[in-house]
């Protein structure tokens, strides 16, 4: 019997690309940056997986870390040998925090992603305050943030229930909460929503939260190495050194991402999840309320009737500060007229 031909369109579809194929010339291809190494990057075309080194104009001096080729990159291909990253595609949803340092620059996690998967084990990992963090960012990219409590094999009924309580009374009610054992392939299902054809996917998450082990069971085999705990604190020895990204069996695309130990805002972030608390602040009796011993404060009144939880009100102090500490470096890294950045942040704006 003859095979069904595969219509032109499915290798691409296969690695996430959405409607028509780009005009590109004989010798190019459209693929997808997987992988980056110190030699170069790994491309996934939807057929196979192979090395591609970046053009000259990435590897110049100066060029902002953030305007180079990053894991979820839609690229052109250039043929040869090796074969070349000719250009990066534009980008949506790209999920990228401040790097470390004094000087400003933009660190790109992940790009072209529909979802955010926050992993954070139920563990001794468990910390909403770092949760919020993650979502913060998350926010900035315009992908749905979900959050996904790991290693229900760890704790009992109750232990699991009180954490979920505790991050429903913290999250916005649009923010999805699921509690998995993300070894056994029964418990994952309820991610399915998440993780429909075409869709990319990223996991985030502190070492030893499970992305790793999630996403070995998501695609059936032991992509992703994996290792025992320290000293039985729940944190793999092996775990996820570099991003990657693997297409899944059903048609999504899975980027699974290293723990990352500074979770350093942009500048840009809106923190909508704190919205509840802005609006608490416009209802103080002085406009520049300072929230602590005016009166008719309805912050410290909130505070008081155990209507705001003081932990949630410090973390929107800590995060405010530092989103405006990094509004104020970027404002001076434009007026410094780096163009890239300024562009990049004009297009991000309007795709939004």
């Amino acid at each position: 019997m003859a095979s069904i031909p595969q219509h032109p369109l499915a290798p691409a579809h296969r690695i996430g690309w959405r409607g028509n194929l780009p005009v590109l010339d004989a010798h190019q291809t459209l693929a997808r940056v997987s992988a980056q190494h110190r030699a170069g990057y790994e491309v996934h075309d939807g057929e196979r997986v192979f090395n591609a080194q970046p053009a000259p104009r990435f590897l110049k001096r100066g060029l902002d870390p953030a305007d180079r080729p990053a894991v979820g990159d839609f690229v052109v291909i250039d043929a040869g040998t090796p074969p070349h990253i000719a250009a990066v595609l534009p980008r949506r949803g790209v999920l990228e925090r401040a790097a470390a340092g004094d000087r400003y620059e933009r660190q790109v996690i992940a790009t072209n992603i529909d979802v955010v998967l926050v992993l954070t084990g139920l563990d001794g990992d468990f910390n909403p305050a770092r949760i919020e963090r993650y979502l913060a960012l998350v926010e900035g990219s315009g992908a749905q943030a979900v959050v996904v409590l790991t290693k229900q094999d760890k704790v009992d009924a109750a232990a699991m229930a009180t954490a979920t309580t505790a991050l429903r009374e913290r999250l916005p009610a649009n923010i999805p909460i699921h509690s998995i054992n993300g070894k056994d392939a029964a418990s994952v299902p309820v991610l399915a929503p998440y993780l429909g054809a075409g869709i990319t996917a990223a996991l985030v998450g502190s070492s030893g939260a499970g992305k790793s082990t999630l996403t070995n069971t998501l695609l059936g085999e032991d992509k992703m190495a994996t290792g025992a705990t320290h000293n039985g604190d729940g944190r793999g020895r092996h775990t996820t050194t570099h991003r990657a990204l693997l297409p899944l069996p059903g048609g999504a695309c899975l980027i699974d991402t290293p723990g990352m130990r500074e979770l350093k805002l942009t500048g840009e972030e809106a923190l909508g999840l704190f919205d509840d608390i802005d609006t608490l602040t416009e209802q103080c009796r002085f406009a520049d309320c300072s929230h602590g011993n005016e009166p008719g404060c309805a912050v410290r009144a909130a505070l008081e009737a155990g209507e705001l939880d003081a932990a949630r009100w410090r973390q929107y102090l800590k995060l405010h500060d530092q989103r405006d500490e990094q509004a104020a470096r970027l404002e001076d890294r434009l007026q410094g007229g780096h163009e890239p950045i300024r562009t990049q942040r004009r297009r991000d704006w309007q795709e939004r």
